[in-house]
């Protein structure tokens, strides 16, 4: 099967789940979206109201600035994979529970296997707790690469509503290191897309 087919038969599961509770009280399931054949996807938290409303990833402030960083390093937000680690919205926004994550884990599993892609970017503590299977601080974890099931690059971020509120652009602050983080973002996606032109 295409790769296109398998996602729809994904998507269509995650907006009939009812796994757990965030299920029942969704206006919209945010499966995800983007470039099924990118090198690189960007993993978030959960949906937001915004997100809720739209049923898209991404797509409130948080997104807007996501959509702006990618930009700022010339990768259009169309080109990479862009979902969640939940894919209903948490209710005020919280933090997703254990058995919320666990609930969904299979549908990101899923859309992993389906995109194979060869760096995942975990963008704040939940999605890179996820990854890293431990509690980790993303302000420790940030910027630092690491293996994940044998071939994927790990290579978390800040979330950018965690942007939103420490506006600052001194060097040193969150806004300095994601501009160098997106750079090296940036570089891989260049080392992969070249890879793959030469196979």
């Amino acid at each position: 099967m295409r790769k296109e087919d398998l996602m729809r038969i994904v998507e269509e599961r995650i907006r009939e789940c009812q796994m757990c509770p965030l299920g029942l009280i969704k206006k919209n399931a945010v499966p995800g979206e983007g470039n099924l054949y990118s090198p690189i996807m960007f993993v978030g938290e959960g949906p937001g109201e915004e997100e809720d409303i739209q049923g898209r990833p991404f797509v409130g402030k948080a997104g807007q600035l996501l959509t702006k960083i990618l930009e700022s390093v010339s990768i259009k937000r169309e080109s990479v994979y862009i979902t969640n680690i939940v894919k209903c919205r948490p209710p005020n926004n919280r933090v997703p529970t254990n058995l919320e994550i666990q609930s969904c884990s299979d549908y990101l599993l899923s859309q992993i296997q389906i995109i194979n892609p060869r760096m995942i970017v975990p963008l704040g503590s939940t999605a890179v707790n996820f990854f890293l299977g431990k509690d980790e601080q993303i302000t420790k974890v940030r910027g630092k690469e690491s293996i994940w099931r044998d071939s994927i690059v790990i290579f978390p971020m800040f979330h950018p509503s965690y942007l939103l509120r420490n506006p600052s652009k001194e060097k040193g602050s969150p806004k300095d290191l994601t501009w160098q983080d997106i750079k090296r973002v940036r570089k891989y996606y260049d080392e992969f897309i070249k890879g793959n032109a030469e196979k």
